[in-house]
């Protein structure tokens, strides 16, 4: 999988916005197609998309393009302008099953075939939550080789099901968006990809912000999506495995390794027992941390 702590939306036919975007840390940037760009710029956002993939330098920032759902007047061409030079991953929204998944990767090969790319290369992202349908099928939404992400959306989720809103007024999510929350989790994880979080809308609470990132990564999400640059540091900094985190890990595999020899899977550390769930923790944890090394 990519390392996406921060996928940052920048909208698609915003030139200073994507300009400011290239200097940020945020590891992806999410090009949007879909709800930032109104239908009668969906020809030209489209363009001038195709033009940043093709001149504009993001160095280690993976390059997501998101296009609009299948069935939508400007899915096919979103996917045949951008495949010319071609985005890292697509963001795919208001996924209803894996069929539509599957159209979506045989879409992309027939074009990375014609265009001479690396069959399989692009990836995708997928919105798994946007439609009562989709939530329904979240569990195989993930299945499919080309898949490297799992994420899922509650406002649009809201609008399809009638809901007044989606949190409660303490600022918890209301059961189903909680549901489809923990659904998007399990779907990413039930095959190997990366279960990235939804956006948190309030761009002016970075308290409330930060207290859901650390829920969010508790819970065994690895990233999270952004909607304005100040949230980028906090999303990053609430994924990132902190050094005494890496340290506790390291130390870990070590006493692993050693009790191993002795035919031993389970002893005390630091006062508990721990066992294979906490070595397959650790190993993530020292991977992470040696994979953002990698990048610095």
């Amino acid at each position: 999988m990519t390392i996406r702590r921060t996928a940052h939306f920048v909208p698609g036919a915003n030139e200073k916005m994507f300009d400011k975007s290239l200097n940020t840390t945020a590891d992806a940037l999410i090009l949007d197609l879909e709800d930032a760009v109104t239908p009668q710029n969906k020809d030209s956002a489209r363009t001038t998309v195709a033009s940043w993939l093709e001149h504009a330098e993001f160095g280690q920032k993976e390059r997501v393009v998101r296009i609009n759902p299948i069935g939508s007047p400007w899915f096919e061409r979103d996917v045949e302008e951008t495949m010319v030079n071609p985005p890292d991953s697509y963001l795919v929204p208001k996924v209803n099953d894996a069929n539509e998944i599957a159209l979506i990767d045989k879409i992309i090969n027939e074009h990375e075939i014609t265009y001479g790319h690396p069959e399989g290369q692009v990836k995708l992202l997928v919105l798994g939550t946007e439609t009562p349908q989709g939530l329904l099928n979240i569990g195989e939404l993930a299945a499919n080789s080309r898949v490297d992400a799992l994420t899922w959306g509650a406002e649009d989720l809201s609008a399809a099901i009638g809901s007044r809103g989606n949190r409660t007024a303490d600022g918890k999510y209301l059961p189903i968006f909680e549901h489809a929350r923990v659904m998007c989790l399990l779907g990413a994880t039930a095959w190997e990809k990366q279960p990235l979080d939804t956006v948190f809308v309030d761009f002016n609470d970075p308290e409330g912000l930060r207290a859901e990132c650390l829920v969010s990564a508790a819970m065994g999400y690895t990233g999270k999506i952004t909607i304005h640059p100040n949230q980028i540091e906090i999303v990053n900094e609430s994924f990132t495995p902190s050094r005494e985190d890496v340290e506790e890990a390291r130390e870990l595999l070590e006493l692993f390794a050693q009790n191993e020899a002795q035919g031993v899977m389970a002893f005390s550390f630091r006062g508990q027992m721990v066992d294979v769930p906490h070595l397959t923790r650790a190993r993530k944890i020292v991977d992470m941390a040696e994979r953002l090394s990698d990048r610095s």
